[in-house]
């Protein structure tokens, strides 16, 4: 007697988790709802029956990220104590997928999570003195500030492959190194640094920071 195969379940879930871990290897581009269809073992009609097309599947990642973020509870410390912590958790959360850091932006104000997050840090901006839509707009640009920060981390920018990053900062920082230091004295002196940074954390440490700091001078400005 001949049966038929049970057709394989897929779960939505790990098809996600195979596109993150696609993401984070070669970058979004890389992602194709056919080449996930062929690493499960299932034709492309079943994965459009949980992901429209290409689109919806990002957008599914974004999700990821944004779920991914672990905001610290409201403490009695300063608002803006509170809100570099916030920021840390946002950024720390992005660090891990850094290629993929761009497609939250799309989905703070759509994804249960991202409206969470924003609420959150609406409630401490209002806290410390703006007023609603002040802290909106300064909510806004700060996510967004953040997010460019880890797109544009040197070291994410690189290809990932250790040793071809390595010859790739080399000759940056050679061509740094070669310039005028009559003409470019401090340019040439932290050619090192400007190519890429000494440490990683100290990199978003600083970021974040700033953020904070021009947040702060904002609101005593006002």
């Amino acid at each position: 007697m001949i049966t038929k195969e049970t057709p394989r379940r897929l779960d939505p879930q790990k098809v996600v988790d195979s596109a993150l871990a696609i993401a984070d290897d070669e970058g979004p581009a890389a992602v194709t709802l056919r080449r996930l269809a062929q690493l499960h073992g299932v034709t492309p009609m079943a994965l459009y029956r949980h992901f429209k097309d290409k689109d919806d599947l990002l957008a599914a990642l974004g999700d990821r990220l944004i779920a991914s973020v672990v905001l610290p509870e409201p403490t009695d410390e300063p608002w803006d104590k509170q809100l570099h912590a916030a920021l840390r958790a946002f950024v720390q959360a992005l660090r891990a997928h850094p290629r993929l850091a761009d497609l939250t932006l799309r989905r703070m104000l759509v994804s249960e999570d991202g409206l969470q997050i924003s609420e959150r840090l609406m409630e401490i901006l209002t806290a410390g003195g703006f007023d609603i839509d002040d802290a909106a707009e300064v909510g806004r640009q700060s996510v967004c500030s953040l997010i460019s920060l880890v797109t544009t981390d040197p070291i994410t920018r690189e290809v990932s492959d250790p040793v071809q990053r390595e010859d790739s900062l080399r000759v940056k920082r050679a061509a740094l190194g070669a310039l005028s230091p009559h003409k470019y004295p401090l340019v040439t002196a932290a050619a090192d640094t400007l190519v890429c940074p000494a440490s990683s954390d100290r990199y978003y440490d600083l970021g974040i920071d700033l953020v904070v700091a021009g947040i702060c001078g904002v609101l005593n400005k006002e």
